[in-house]
């Protein structure tokens, strides 16, 4: 049975060099941990140890549960509801038990695998870098066929803001710190316009500033309702449904590759007005699944191909509707030379991952 735990509350991206790799806090390392193995709920006789002899022999086959961490992403997204399906389909394909659980923050999904507190993950795209040692790439998500995606700079349609070079000295809101497509991706985009970036998100920018917000919908949120922010950074998973199709025309790229030039402005009414398009930038990787390195369980081979194996029905939850729109609809197989691109974004933006904190 899936078991759903929610993990969060900390704001922490803390990357300590000396270390050579990623400290969890302590903090962080409690909340995932009391979320993992020994809260007595299991199969076994409710000692928490997990694998205690049935009396019958069996007691190998109460295998601890299957530790799976979830990247938050969007703010109004359920993560631990979009993947329940998906841990169902492991769980009927190679006998596990999953136990899903929503990380705090990108880091605390990329700092489980390394501290042992997860077993694989969802996580960014900047994990891929950022996890060499100890973390391996095992698939990638797709969304209607599609592994890659995009990252969108907007405005408002009453903005004088007309292009990328307008946004010097305003404000600007982006994503989470380590987000590809909600501030890296934006950054470099600006950077490219001629604007002077500085060393943000290590540090500040020159030219304008930039805010992190901490997902794709806050910053979208917070660029509609304040008039002191500018323009917003987002993926266009969060931008493009208030965003006329029209405007993508010009960016063929985002019209054959993504996902979301379909319903483009398809959610525009008086409750989500209308966005104007700055700026999209070129292809990016999808998210990937990764595993600890050092997981050896006999299970990981099923599980991870299982994975690759399912089908968009086995993505979808009972009962729902048939507007229901996946958060990504199947699994690819994949290693880490699909991420080269954001390794080309880290050079760009002549950061290294151990430098955000």
């Amino acid at each position: 049975m899936v078991r759903k735990s929610r993990c969060g509350g900390s704001n922490r991206r803390t990357f300590l060099k000396a270390t050579g790799g990623i400290a969890i806090t302590s903090a962080v390392a409690g909340c995932l941990g009391e979320n993992g193995n020994g809260d007595g709920n299991g199969v076994d006789d409710g000692n928490g140890d997990g694998d205690t002899d049935d009396g019958n022999g069996n007691g190998a086959a109460d295998a601890d549960p299957v530790r799976f961490v979830l990247n938050p992403a969007e703010e109004q997204t359920d993560i631990i509801e979009e993947y329940t399906p998906m841990a169902e389909y492991l769980e009927a394909e190679t006998g596990a038990e999953i136990d899903l659980i929503r990380a705090g923050s990108y880091v605390e999904t990329l700092t489980a695998l390394e501290t042992d507190q997860a077993d694989i993950a969802d996580t960014s795209p900047t994990a891929v870098p950022g996890g060499a040692g100890f973390a391996d790439v095992i698939g990638m998500r797709t969304a209607f066929g599609g592994p890659l995606y995009f990252s969108t700079i907007v405005t408002t349609p009453d903005s004088d803001i007309e292009e990328l070079a307008d946004l010097e000295g305003e404000t600007v809101t982006v994503g989470s710190a380590l987000s590809l497509s909600g501030t890296l991706a934006p950054t470099l985009m600006l950077s490219d316009a001629g604007l002077d970036v500085g060393d943000f998100p290590d540090g500040n920018a020159v030219d304008l500033e930039l805010q992190t917000a901490g997902d794709h919908d806050t910053s979208r949120e917070q660029m509609i309702n304040d008039p002191g922010v500018a323009a917003a950074g987002t993926g266009a998973f969060a931008s493009a449904p208030q965003i006329p199709q029209e405007q993508f025309d010009d960016y063929p790229e985002f019209v054959e590759h993504s996902a979301e030039y379909d319903g483009a402005g398809s959610d525009i009414d008086d409750d989500n007005p209308e966005l104007q398009l700055l700026a999209v930038s070129d292809p990016l990787p999808r998210a990937p699944i990764m595993a600890r390195s050092d997981w050896d369980d006999p299970v990981r081979e099923d599980i991870e191909a299982a994975l690759v194996a399912a089908d968009e029905e086995d993505l979808i939850p009972e009962d729902v509707d048939e507007d229901y729109e996946l958060w990504f609809t199947g699994i690819e197989e994949a290693d880490r030379s699909d991420y080269e691109p954001v390794e080309d974004v880290l050079d760009e933006l002549g950061l290294e991952f151990e430098d955000f904190s």
